[in-house]
């Protein structure tokens, strides 16, 4: 017996509604997902609603920078600080190189305290989602292959955390990389120009003060900041779960230099001058903090920065080696007395040797967890302590960058070549240090920057028109590691 009219267009009817219905998913789905490369020809502009919160808060956040700019003179540099290693370092010896007028002074001081004022009775509010946690760092241009070589050695140690790329511009969102590499990799990319640009103003903003603004207007609660050539060897996760960070909520590690605050950013922040001048400056490759818990940290480090390179980069380190918006977190932390905590192990250098030296292409930086583990009961072996050394956690490659394009140009340091013109390995001492890694991070690494430039050649933009990317490294590799080794 056939089914009744009436049955045959009811079931006609709901079967085109569940075509519609799939149809207008598969949009939805399409319209928050990266399309494959030829099938995308513009990039429409985010309209998220992560973007849209970070712009109100910009909305409130930069007329407040703005109307407590210090206009006055800035410090006058007389010279530059020493650059000392801070185990070498005498409490004594307090380096003052700068130069300011009572007037300028007070300017400074009235518009620090203005705006501390501000940020501790009604600060614009953050836009994150709650309860998460990621990683964050800034790229673009020559820095892109660098940061997918990174995050590459990030998902060898199983790290699963999400991670957003932070561009300037539309000019430096490459879609091949965008949307389909860094998606393979669990990593999106975010164009700063897009939130910024959305709230009229004459303030300029200079990549090296985009970190803050990645720090501002990332998604997640909890972050890892990373700089493009730094990767852990451990799974991050770790470090958001143990001490110290479950104390204090923030974690910084260390330069190779002693501090070298001017006494002039003590009276224009309105703190007691430090009885002890000497402490580990700090190195910002690597900052780990909450949002929820140290927001003030982070919008008064921003207003260090907007208004550093004239006044704070100076009044902070006076000329010393790197500096920058390296001190602006602890000194930011410190002056707004929110708690924070410094790897105490000092930073250490790994490379070569050479006739020179040490030919050294990259930092290591430790494990805060056990770090603290020593110094909760008081070994400090900065200090002299005999303990064994806290496990390396991160290595910062920072010089030159191992850019597949360029690491085998001569340079002031060559990771990959001896005095006399052979390929060498890049990182074969201290021994210690590189033997405590237990397994040959170095042949990882090589072994991504391999891959690297051999399925990406054509792909990065600002490597079109170079040739033999991929053969240099081959060569290099083969070399080094032997033919055979798979990529």
């Amino acid at each position: 017996m056939f089914p009744s009219r009436t049955i045959v267009r009811a079931r006609a009817l709901l079967f085109a509604l569940i075509i519609v219905s799939t149809l207008v998913w598969s949009y939805s789905r399409w319209h928050n997902y990266p399309l494959p490369e030829q099938a995308q020809i513009v990039r429409p502009v985010s309209n998220d609603r992560h973007t849209e919160g970070h712009i109100q808060f910009w909305r409130q956040f930069q007329p407040l920078l703005t109307a407590n700019e210090p206009k006055c003179e800035p410090p006058l540099r007389l010279g530059s600080a020493p650059s000392i290693r801070f185990e070498q370092s005498n409490p004594e010896d307090r380096p003052e190189l700068l130069d300011m007028l009572p007037f300028d002074v007070e300017t400074m001081k009235n518009k620090h305290r203005d705006f501390v004022t501000a940020i501790n009775t009604n600060p614009p509010q953050l836009n994150y989602t709650r309860n998460t946690r990621g990683l964050v760092s800034t790229a673009g241009g020559s820095y892109l292959p660098v940061l997918v070589i990174s995050l590459r050695m990030l998902r060898r140690t199983g790290s699963m955390l999400p991670v957003e790329v932070f561009l300037a511009d539309e000019e430096e969102y490459e879609k091949h990389i965008c949307d389909v590499v860094l998606p393979s990799l669990n990593a999106r990319c975010v164009v700063l120009s897009e939130i910024l640009d959305a709230v009229s103003g004459d303030m300029e903003i200079e990549k090296y003060q985009f970190k803050l603004f990645a720090m501002l207007f990332s998604s997640f609660e909890e972050i890892l900041f990373l700089d493009a050539d730094a990767f852990p060897l451990q799974p991050p996760e770790l470090l958001f779960t143990s001490g110290p960070f479950v104390s204090t909520n923030m974690v910084t590690w260390p330069d190779f230099w002693a501090s070298t605050v001017s006494s002039y950013y003590y009276e224009i922040a309105s703190q007691p001058y430090p009885e002890n001048a000497v402490r580990q400056s700090s190195e910002s490759g690597e900052v780990l903090l909450s949002k929820k818990t140290h927001m003030k940290t982070l919008l008064l480090s921003t207003y260090y920065n907007i208004w550093g390179p004239d006044f704070y980069y100076p009044l902070l380190s006076q000329g010393a080696a790197g500096e920058g918006d390296k001190e602006t977190f602890v000194a930011a932390a410190m002056t707004l007395q929110e708690p924070y905590y410094q790897v105490s192990e000092p930073i250490c250098a790994i490379g070569h040797g050479t006739d020179g030296g040490l030919a050294g292409s990259a930092m290591v930086q430790f494990d805060p967890i056990e770090d603290y583990a020593l110094t909760q009961k008081g070994e400090w072996r900065i200090h002299g302590s005999k303990a064994p050394a806290p496990r390396a956690f991160f290595i910062h490659a920072n010089f030159p960058k191992f850019n597949p394009a360029t690491v085998f140009d001569k340079q002031a340091v060559n990771p990959a070549f001896a005095d006399d013109g052979s390929y060498t390995r890049a990182w074969t001492i201290p021994d210690n240090v590189i033997r405590a890694f237990g397994t040959d991070v170095e042949k990882q690494f090589w072994e991504e920057i391999l891959w690297t430039a051999c399925e990406l050649e054509d792909k990065f933009s600002t490597w079109k028109g170079k040739k033999g990317i991929c053969k240099g490294v081959t060569r290099y590799w083969n070399a080094m590691f032997g033919i055979g080794h798979a990529r």
